[in-house]
């Protein structure tokens, strides 16, 4: 009886995170955003030189694999819109009439951000945690790709402890390779129970001297018909906004 006491204290007394690693990316995912929402943001590419090129971006999401993104500048680039679906991912130009593939791995405005950081889905619906480690203030997620169709086979999340909110993210080819590292800042109440980072940055040893930036204007939750996510709604994505 004894034995089996102090086997319990034991076990009482042993270190344990508050949360598994798969609840705390599920509250990540909803800390970030709601599940539906529309969003306005500017991106920002800077060059070596210190010059910059700024896009404003509309877009909406509904549930965790289904968001729209539209152009509102700059004016060489305005009414073009993006659809994901899931893996799949198109580029609608009004010039051209009708909507191309295209790829999480290229990017709609250059720079260090690709179409996947720009149209993101939950992080849950495209990973999975493989092991979590505690330390004062952060979680460590290590995260594993459910697919090869994900833009980064594995990532390497920080998490505030206390806000349940990434601090950066490491992002890493098959090969082991360190592809990008993003940086999350500026925690902001957008009110509605949204109170996450304003600004996430990026850079990446693959483009010494570059830097892209994400600056988050407005994020407040909006249902959407199921219509706005088809390719033939794009030409109409400017509709919503009215």
């Amino acid at each position: 009886m004894k034995k089996l006491l102090y086997v319990i204290l034991c076990l009482l007394a042993a270190p344990a995170l508050a949360l598994d690693g798969a609840q705390i990316l599920q509250k990540v995912d909803r800390n970030l955003e709601p599940e539906s929402y529309e969003m306005l943001r500017k991106l920002i590419n800077v060059e070596p030189d210190g010059s910059r090129k700024e896009y404003v971006l509309y877009s909406v999401k509904k549930g965790r694999d289904k968001l729209v993104a539209l152009f509102l500048a700059p004016a060489s680039d305005k009414g073009r819109a993006t659809l994901r679906l899931g893996d799949n991912m198109w580029l609608y130009i009004p010039e051209v009439g009708k909507p191309i593939r295209i790829t999480s791995l290229q990017s709609v405005i250059g720079g260090v951000f690709n179409n996947a950081d720009i149209l993101r889905l939950d992080y849950t619906v495209e990973y999975d945690v493989e092991n979590t480690e505690e330390q004062k203030d952060a979680y460590g997620l290590a995260l594993k790709a459910k697919t090869g169709d994900v833009a980064y086979d594995r990532l390497k999340m920080w998490v505030d402890k206390k806000a349940l909110l990434p601090l950066t993210i490491e992002c890493y080819a098959a090969s082991g390779l360190l592809i990008k590292t993003l940086h999350f800042k500026d925690i902001k109440d957008f009110g509605g129970g949204i109170k996450r980072p304003a600004t996430l940055e990026t850079d990446s040893p693959l483009h010494k001297g570059y830097k892209s930036v994400m600056l988050y204007s407005q994020i407040k939750k909006r249902d959407f018909k199921d219509e706005v996510f088809t390719l033939n709604y794009l030409p109409r994505v400017e509709d919503l906004r009215k």
